[in-house]
């Protein structure tokens, strides 16, 4: 059975690692047992083990990149029968990855993760991208590269199909521009999964939920500025004031605001909040 403190002390320690060193599956499993702590992480854990030996099986004689998101594909989507939840898309199960082994369906961010973790297992070259709102990942093998749609059970896009996903997402005017190719970082890509919890938390009003994801998101990525602020303006808007000057007061004055970017909007939203309480 899960414990809680066990969960969020585990989540702090992978705050401390390095990038690259961080088990993306696992860092996902623990993430989703926060939301149900009564249930036992080695039956999922056991799951992402067969995964990981079944690509590895599959994938013994492959070599261009063709071969290998074939491999990939028959694993996840033939034998596993993993899919895009196009029926109940908002379903906040689609973001937990418990559920998403249970009933094989996902939001492709988690899904993503399921063929980062696959890809890795024997090695592959493989990322997620910065694509805006529909997650995908890059595999890359003998000098070729290609983009696959894991929602879409692992279709290959091609640039035309790239530019009117964006289109019909985002707008007519959009084009695509070269930072949405670029690969994204383990922290970024559980981020982003927890992203869509909260801010369906938040579009429903429960500013008390965005906060909690919030606060497991600054766990795996203790160094976040962006993350602070938005947990500071979420305390206002409840109206703990003092609560927000103190986030931002005790993140600032660590060493990791120091190179933040975005630290001027810090110490101005700072500034406005302590304005509000005088």
């Amino acid at each position: 059975m899960a414990d809680r403190e066990e969960v969020l002390e585990a989540l702090r320690d992978i705050g401390t690692l390095a990038d690259q060193d961080i088990d993306i599956g696992e860092a996902a499993l623990l993430l989703a047992a926060l939301d149900r702590p009564g249930d036992h992480l080695e039956f999922y854990r056991q799951q992402l083990v067969e995964i990981a030996s079944e690509t590895r099986t599959a994938t013994a004689r492959t070599h261009s990149v063709d071969m290998q998101v074939a491999a990939l594909v028959d694993v996840l989507v033939s034998r596993w029968e993993f899919r895009g939840d196009t029926d109940t898309y908002d379903d906040m199960r689609n973001a937990n990855l418990m559920y998403v082994l249970e009933r094989r369906r996902g939001l492709p961010v988690a899904l993503g993760i399921l063929w980062l973790h696959a890809g890795r297992a024997y090695g592959a070259d493989i990322s997620g991208l910065a694509f805006p709102s529909h997650f995908l990942v890059r595999l890359a093998a003998r000098g070729q590269r290609s983009i696959i749609d894991v929602f879409g059970g692992g279709r290959l896009l091609a640039a035309e199909d790239l530019r009117r996903l964006l289109k019909e997402m985002h707008g007519t005017d959009k084009e695509i521009e070269p930072k949405h190719y670029s690969a994204v970082g383990n922290r970024d890509v559980l981020i982003r999964l927890q992203n869509n919890i909260k801010l369906r938390a938040i579009a429903a009003d429960d500013l008390e939920r965005g906060l909690d994801i919030l606060h497991t998101m600054t766990l795996i990525a203790p160094d976040r500025g962006e993350l602070w602020w938005e947990i500071a303006v979420l305390h206002s808007r409840l109206g703990n004031l003092k609560t927000a000057i103190a986030t931002l007061e005790g993140y600032l004055a660590g060493p990791s605001a120091a190179a933040h970017t975005g630290r001027g909007e810090l110490e101005d939203l700072l500034r406005r909040l302590r304005g509000k309480v005088n």
